[in-house]
């Protein structure tokens, strides 16, 4: 489920991506937080068909198509007035569906006991990617419990991609 809309922007630099993805979130937190929304996770980046920036939200009870639109055309509202991204991009905004990203720490404790796949920028105990149960958190390591009955102590600084697992 998604919506979305190109927005044409002047020609110019783009800040860095990091950058972007810092204002997006602190823009889009207090929108989403007073329709009763939760910012999942924000992407941006470059597709076949130019940069994308995709917002994912949820919240109890999940969202509708109506949800996203309006989201969209109130958040895109916003972009258009802070102007900082300063080059064309589609925006889209959807739920996180059933491989929703586990992109904050309260995240990993919320979903415990659901099956995720969990990929790092460095070998973590001499692999990269993990695939298990979550067993939450302990300092800033996720707790993950391996299907070969190890439990991985992941450093929440290393994941690069984390994601529940559809459970069909």
């Amino acid at each position: 489920m998604g919506h979305g809309m190109t927005r044409a922007k002047h020609p110019g630099t783009p800040p860095q991506a990091a950058e972007i993805l810092e204002r997006v979130r602190t823009l889009a937190e207090p929108i989403l937080a007073e329709q009763g929304l939760e910012l999942v996770d924000v992407e941006f980046r470059r597709e076949a068909h130019g940069w994308v920036l995709r917002l994912y939200m949820d919240r109890p009870g999940g969202i509708t198509l109506e949800d996203c639109q309006r989201v969209s055309e109130e958040f895109g509202d916003h972009l258009d007035v802070e102007d900082f991204i300063g080059h064309p991009y589609h925006l889209e905004v959807s739920s996180p569906g059933l491989d929703r990203p586990l992109a904050r720490p309260e995240h990993f404790v919320r979903f415990v006991g659901k099956a995720a796949k969990i990929s790092t920028r460095e070998d973590v105990e001499g692999q990269h990617n993990f695939r298990g149960r979550l067993a939450g958190l302990q300092g800033a390591a996720v707790l993950l419990d391996l299907q070969d009955g190890r439990r991985a102590a992941i450093p929440l600084e290393l994941i690069l991609r984390a994601r529940l697992e559809p459970e069909l």
